[in-house]
């Protein structure tokens, strides 16, 4: 059931169409992964490997280089941020290859931000969609997450 209009910059599916932040600028695709904390100066790294060892982390990278799949920007040293951190990895294909993800989300660096670092991630799998608050300090700085596609 729709929660209401869809809020920009959150990782979330406000309005339960399957799709996260879309109509935010951020890419959308079949699969989808992001990760939004808010104005903090951390700086936070998103990567997926996908089930054939590719690793997605270089915006700079083409989705032609990294099996369809592409990593939006780079926050929040790319200035597309604007404030507005949020990393998206998406990946094009018009079903998802079948196997096992695994997504890094990691803190690189607090850059004057008080730990934890609170990050919210989302996931979209085909139809489906998740997420969930994530928080990132110094003494634990990585979140591997793993998901399964039939």
């Amino acid at each position: 059931m729709p929660t209401g209009p869809e809020l920009c910059f959150n990782a979330i599916d406000d309005n339960c169409n399957g799709v996260i932040d879309e109509g935010c600028g951020e890419e959308t695709g079949v699969l989808q992964f992001t990760i939004a904390w808010g104005a903090s100066p951390a700086d936070v790294n998103l990567t997926l490997e996908t089930p054939d060892h590719v690793r997605v982390h270089d915006p700079r990278e083409p989705p032609s280089a990294r099996g369809g799949c592409a990593l939006d920007r780079d926050c929040p040293r790319s200035e597309s941020c604007r404030g507005q951190n949020v990393e998206n990895v998406h990946c094009d294909a018009p079903e998802p290859a079948p196997g096992h993800y695994v997504v890094d989300v990691a803190l690189a660096q607090l850059n004057g931000a008080d730990p934890p670092v609170k990050v919210r991630f989302g996931a979209r799998l085909g139809g489906r969609t998740m997420g969930f608050p994530l928080e990132l300090s110094p003494d634990d700085a990585h979140k591997t997450l793993s998901f399964d596609v039939p």
